[in-house]
């Protein structure tokens, strides 16, 4: 008798352990374009861009239905989150969400795009004089071509890594130090590498600091964090994929754009 009871509990045992199997941890997709965002929770990153427009479904005034916004300070967080099943979708920026997906099998981008937008450099208000030292470096590095080919050093299948920016031997730096603002968790415009903070505005600061004779300090810090720092004088620039709103110009200024990007959704998989 006991056997057969032990028979029985250990049928019982593999028929739940089938039944949590077949049932699995993949999680449904329910957002399939911009159309399905109404009602749903959406993750984003604390502070940008995505953060901004996705907002907007927050409070509707078209009378669709409110969707929840879970705020992260990290991208990767909200990654994690939607893995897990806590948002059901991510908006962050083109770049980064490749990056993501590139290491995460079961997540994906969704074909049409949130929102494009233009990367710019935020500045104190009272440092118009450094601002248009900036423009003109950023100007000249345009027609060089040195912004297209540090953007594709990071980003594209045919150059990417094979043109690193490196600085010219002998610089003049006593013009002082320049002490970047960024949130290193942005690949692959800031992120680390080895202990080190590397990628496209990376580069880009470092070009203009080439040129205006100065040496380049980095700041890592929340990305919500970066406005204020600068603000204060704790910082001179804020370089972190940072879109010109017309929120954050009330309190800051930005040099000219020196790239475009497109916002987007990722979802898991179906």
């Amino acid at each position: 008798m006991k056997k057969m009871k032990s028979v029985a509990a250990i049928a019982l045992s593999a028929a739940m352990l089938v039944a949590l199997t077949g049932c699995g941890n993949k999680l449904e997709n329910t957002v399939h374009s911009v159309d399905d965002l109404p009602g749903k929770t959406i993750g984003v990153q604390l502070g940008t861009t995505g953060d901004i427009y996705a907002s907007d479904y927050e409070e509707p005034s078209d009378g669709s239905k409110a969707s929840t916004i879970e705020r992260f300070n990290k991208g990767g967080d909200a990654i994690q989150a939607l893995k897990q099943g806590k948002v059901d979708c991510v908006i962050i920026d083109e770049q980064p969400a490749k990056a993501f997906v590139a290491k995460n099998d079961d997540l994906t981008i969704l074909a049409d795009p949130f929102e494009t937008e233009e990367y710019a450099i935020c500045i104190s208000k009272e440092k118009s004089e450094l601002k248009e030292q900036i423009n003109g470096v950023l100007a000249e590095m345009k027609d060089a071509g040195v912004l297209d080919e540090i953007i594709s050093n990071y980003i594209g299948d045919d150059t990417k890594g094979q043109h690193p920016y490196t600085s010219a031997e002998g610089i003049d730096r006593s013009s002082g130090t320049l002490v970047m603002a960024t949130n290193a968790a942005f690949e692959p415009y800031e992120y680390y590498d080895n202990s080190i903070i590397v990628g496209i505005d990376v580069d880009i600061a470092q070009a203009i600091c080439d040129k205006l004779g100065y040496e380049l300090k980095i700041e890592d810090m929340e990305f919500d964090s970066i406005i204020n720092a600068v603000q204060s004088g704790k910082a001179d620039i804020g370089v972190a994929g940072m879109t010109i709103t017309e929120d954050r110009l009330k309190n800051i200024d930005f040099t000219t754009p020196y790239t475009t990007a497109t916002q987007v959704i990722i979802v898991r998989k179906d």
